[in-house]
Parts: structure tokens; sequence; C-alpha cells
């Protein structure tokens, strides 16, 4: 018969902290995510970052420009600005 033997506290705390670890970064991809979603689709959130947490949105301005070639800053400038809410 084979004797089961208990694991050290050292393996059972690497397995732990591997999960932890895997947990937080799923969860820090799936709010960078939601918000990079929100962000692309809402003009309204957009406007709402801007006046509250600029760096945010210019990071968001930033890679759409060197990733993808968009002009959203400079059309988001535009509507604002003709809407009157700048």
């Amino acid at each position: 018969m084979l004797e089961k033997k208990p694991k050290s506290g050292f393996k059972r705390l690497l397995g732990i902290t591997a999960a932890t670890i895997f947990v937080v970064e799923a969860a820090g991809f799936a709010v960078s995510y939601g918000l990079w979603y929100k962000l692309n689709s809402e003009r309204d959130f957009r406007l709402y970052m801007h006046k509250n947490y600029n760096w945010v949105l210019e990071g968001y301005y930033t890679l759409g420009e060197k990733v993808g070639g968009h002009k959203t800053r400079e059309l988001d400038h535009k509507v604002w600005t003709n809407e009157g809410k700048l």
C-alpha cells in the first residue's frame, strides 16, 4: 500500500503563492479589458476620464495612435468643443 506523505510547508506556500499570483493577474487583465472596452465605445466616458483621470486617457490615446493610427484624440476634442463640453 502506498503511504501518503504530507506536503512540506514550502511546497504548499509555493502553490498558494502561484495560485494567488494567477488570480490577481487574471483580475487585473479583466479590469484592464473592461476599462479599454468602455474607453473604446463611449465618448462620454472618455470625457469623464479627461476631466478626472487625464493620465489614463492620455495612455489610451497614445496607444491608439501608435498601434492603430487612430485620430480619436482630435475627433473627441472637436466634438466636445462643438457641444460646448470643454
